[in-house]
């Protein structure tokens, strides 16, 4: 199974890496308060690995030196944000650019997406997402019976038996990504299987392997990578000359092959979306139920607005804004999940943060694991309580953090719609049960996935 942690654990190193390879920084001190490099050349990327992972480290760093502070990574300086003040003072221009994006091409060895002019990359972007959407609006009854499936299969199951929540929403995951993205080839499950099994050897490589240099070390597992990587671009190729031949319109290849963007663009295009848009879906998926399973009282509340808003009529595409306390329920997984602990940019012009100057080119890291759980921003952070978002203040700060409004990556926006059709079909049909003898336990990181298995009983 896809190692879930990854995501959360090492792909956040590497989004530091990747935007320092790209942009070399500033040597220049900054005169924030923080930590001395513990190593000449690795600066303080053991300190980093002794903590487990990057948000450990930066829980540790703004408990120690206050809400802005600096630390190395290699021989250059960093500077840390973690509350909802700062990151509100910090004027950065460099919005045309997703850091997510130049991080994932930067570790695929892309570059057709880093050279090009402020405008090009804006409406490069606004391709991108509205190739996403399109393909949402034109495929949402697809969407929708993917997930019956799934829930009809759950229901057929004997009522004590435990379901393996993490495979089969990765499958979700998957099929909706592949088919949605795609088109008809993937309905094939033998296709799926296929993309599936190299998807996990790219991303079992990206961060981890890069970041420790531990991929250039191993021959075979370099082997096993580039071949993965190879096949998966030519699967995409050959489905591009299917697509390109039929001359569809419904999917998101489609919207692409129909702009003036290069065969290796698109492909780019393609490859982010397939692999980031497949991660973020199964774990909003698997996270919302999890919580769920924990919380009876928000499982009823729901079930209670999808009986007013829905009956017993399925889901639509029109229905979905009306269902606003399953907004609320999503906003908040991604919120105590904190399934993007981190982000990065670079300083582009010089900038002031409090009294602290920092520099041009210098990397600022955004510690958003540590500012959704401040409990100066959110009450009783560790507790899961979608009611937070009735209040103002809340949806500013998640704004802010890039969670919502205009500023969401396109592939969380994605995942949302394919969660709420999730929820809007199961919740209604199943009750969702934590085994008993488990503790739910919201950690510090997400560091694994929650228990891989849930007891679903039928509504009757």
């Amino acid at each position: 199974m896809l190692d879930f942690a990854l995501f959360a654990v090492t792909f956040v190193l590497a989004l530091v890496g990747a935007v320092l390879y790209l942009y070399p920084s500033s040597r220049r001190a900054s005169g924030i308060p923080g930590l001395n490099p513990t190593d000449e050349k690795d600066g303080n990327l053991q300190d980093i690995a002794s903590k487990g992972s990057l948000h450990e480290f930066l829980v540790g760093l703004h408990q120690e030196f206050g809400p802005v502070a600096s630390f190395w990574f290699g021989g250059r300086p960093v500077v840390s944000l973690g509350s909802v003040d700062q990151l509100r003072q910090h004027v950065n221009p460099n919005h045309s650019t997703d850091s997510f994006e130049t991080m994932l091409k930067s570790l695929l060895g892309y570059r057709s997406g880093t050279g090009g002019g402020a405008t090009e990359t804006v409406l490069r972007k606004k391709l991108y997402e509205s190739a996403i959407d399109g393909s949402l609006k034109k495929n949402f009854p697809l969407l929708l019976q993917l997930v019956e499936e799934l829930v009809e299969k759950w229901k057929s199951f004997p009522e004590a038996q435990h379901t393996p929540l993490c495979a089969h929403l990765l499958g979700l995951a998957m099929k909706t990504v592949t088919q949605l993205a795609l088109g008809e080839r993937f309905q094939d499950d033998a296709q799926v299987i296929a993309f599936r099994r190299n998807h996990d050897a790219i991303w079992s490589e990206i961060g981890k392997g890069y970041l420790d240099g531990s991929l250039e070390k191993s021959s075979s597992r370099k082997e096993h990578y580039e071949k993965a990587l190879s096949q998966m671009e030519s699967l995409l190729l050959s489905v591009f000359r299917e697509r390109k031949a039929d001359r569809k319109q419904t999917v998101f290849l489609d919207a692409l092959l129909q702009s003036s963007l290069s065969e290796r663009q698109i492909l780019e295009d393609c490859m982010v979306f397939t692999l980031a848009g497949s991660v973020i879906t199964a774990n909003l998926c698997v996270w919302a139920l999890h919580f769920l399973s924990a919380s009876e009282d928000v499982q009823d509340r729901l079930y209670q607005e999808l009986q007013e808003v829905l009956g017993s009529d399925p889901v639509s595409l029109d229905k979905v804004p009306q269902l606003r306390y399953c907004q609320l329920v999503l906003n908040e997984t991604v919120r105590t999940a904190k399934l993007t602990p981190v982000a990065a940019r670079l300083q582009e012009v010089e900038g002031k943060v409090d009294q602290h100057v920092i520099p041009k080119e210098t990397l600022v890291v955004y510690a958003l694991g540590v500012v959704l759980q401040d409990g100066k921003t959110w009450n009783v952070p560790y507790r899961f309580d979608p009611d937070r978002f009735e209040e103002e203040p809340a949806r500013k700060s998640f704004c802010l953090l890039g969670f919502s409004g205009n500023q969401t990556c396109p592939e969380l926006r994605f995942a949302y719609t394919v969660a709420t059709v999730l929820l809007a079909t199961l919740v209604r049909q199943l009750k969702l049960h934590q085994l008993e003898g488990h503790v739910s336990e919201v950690r510090s990181e997400l560091v694994s996935s929650p228990r891989d298995e849930t007891w679903v009983t039928n509504i009757s």
